[in-house]
């Protein structure tokens, strides 16, 4: 059972409550653009099954049909403790690669770019780790835990990891030592030289402290989040592809064969040293870290708003209908389309060509509903599709009017 689905009300209360709470407290962790590409993010990574292939689905099958343990009995308590602990040991390495070599990095690096640490953090999922993450849970197909349990703990598990996501929750005393906690998470998330690479549990931190990953929050060292090498952009395409593209130019420029392959299974970090020569990245100090915050009016704070609505919603209608592939994959699409024109809304690009990029979107909606109304698509469908397409246009005409700001800039 995906759980995912049924939590998402739970999620949006917690963080108008958190957004709440910091407010009344005088320590508001919240930024809209940012807690916005996290939450566009989150989007695309449950739109995602809409248009990839279950490879991992397909092993499975391949492994409990041919080489696992006779199945364990769902109806079994012990099997679902079993699963639970098994799958946050599994988590713990997938995590952990996910840090330690650059291909992993790729698909984990979305998860790390909000430079805020609050619960619509922990949303910010990736879409591209359906390439690999299924490798480290092979072991569970093995001892014969049977598909539903592992969906289910694994839902679970991820559950979990959400309420982790806040600074608004102290250190917990003992149970520090056995499970993870803010505090301790939110090392995780720093990108402090103290607090690199460490804290990858999902429920249980004792595996950190066996492995030797462990580290403690300290109150000498507050954490400083996001990556190095900053994002400075909301887009979702760059934020989930960035280091793809990186490590492509570095395999391409590097002249030995040797680094052209090396590239996809090293370190994270490693460059072939005549790339890292020709083409050096600038990685400032922590010194010199300032939050990308381009500046946002009120107008255009509100589009993009409207359109994380909007895509909350279009993406709750795919869950709950029967789409054909076609049909999945236009609509997902549509959201991609939307988040990356809200993304240069609120990086402050040039309006007047934004327009044209938005109303080639509208465009590109029109032939959908088209298409929708040709299939007898229901009434309600066509309804929402044509009401978004004017809440759009009731948008967008005054956005362009607006004064062009300066552009990404950071704050200061």
């Amino acid at each position: 059972m995906n759980l995912i689905v049924y939590a998402v009300p739970f999620f949006i209360l917690a963080m108008i409550v958190e957004w709440l709470f910091g407010l009344a407290r005088h320590r508001n962790t919240y930024r809209l653009s940012d807690s916005i590409s996290s939450l566009f993010l989150g989007v695309l990574s449950q739109a995602r099954r809409f248009v990839t292939l279950g490879l991992g689905g397909y092993v499975y099958y391949l492994v409990t049909r041919h080489f696992s343990l006779p199945l364990l009995d769902a109806g079994d308590w012990s099997t679902w403790v079993l699963a639970t602990v098994l799958y946050d040991l599994c988590y713990y390495w997938q995590h952990r690669m996910g840090h330690e070599r650059t291909f992993f990095w790729a698909a984990h690096v979305a998860h790390h770019q909000s430079e805020d640490y609050n619960l619509s953090t922990a949303l910010r999922q990736t879409s591209t780790g359906f390439l690999l993450d299924w490798v480290f849970y092979i072991p569970m197909y093995l001892l014969g835990i049977p598909a539903e349990v592992v969906v289910t703990v694994g839902a679970i598990n991820l559950i979990y990891q959400f309420w982790v996501h806040t600074e608004h929750v102290p250190k917990l005393g003992w149970y520090e030592w056995v499970f993870v906690t803010p505090s301790n998470h939110r090392v995780h998330h720093a990108q402090n030289d103290i607090y690199m690479d460490r804290n990858y549990g999902g429920i249980f931190i004792l595996w950190d402290r066996l492995f030797g990953t462990f580290q403690e929050e300290l109150a000498s060292e507050p954490p400083i989040y996001g990556i190095r090498g900053p994002l400075r952009s909301w887009n979702p395409v760059k934020a989930l592809t960035h280091i793809y593209i990186d490590m492509f130019r570095d395999s391409w420029h590097t002249r030995r064969w040797r680094d052209k392959l090396r590239v996809w299974v090293a370190r994270t970090g490693w460059r072939p040293a005549d790339v890292a020569q020709r083409y050096p990245r600038d990685k400032p100090g922590l010194a010199q870290f300032r939050k990308f915050d381009p500046p946002v009016s009120r107008l255009v704070g509100a589009y993009a708003f409207a359109q994380l609505v909007a895509a909350v919603l279009l993406l709750d209608f795919m869950q709950k209908t029967d789409l054909a592939y076609w049909s999945g994959f236009s609509m997902w699409a549509l959201l991609l389309a939307g988040m990356v024109t809200t993304a240069l809304w609120l990086e402050g690009r040039d309006p007047v060509r934004l327009l044209r990029w938005e109303l080639l979107r509208l465009a590109g909606l029109s032939l959908l509903l088209l298409a929708a109304q040709a299939a007898q698509a229901g009434a309600g469908l066509l309804l929402a599709g044509v009401g978004y397409g004017v809440l759009n246009l009731f948008f967008l005409f005054p956005l362009v009017r607006e004064p062009a700001t300066s552009g990404p800039a950071p704050a200061q």
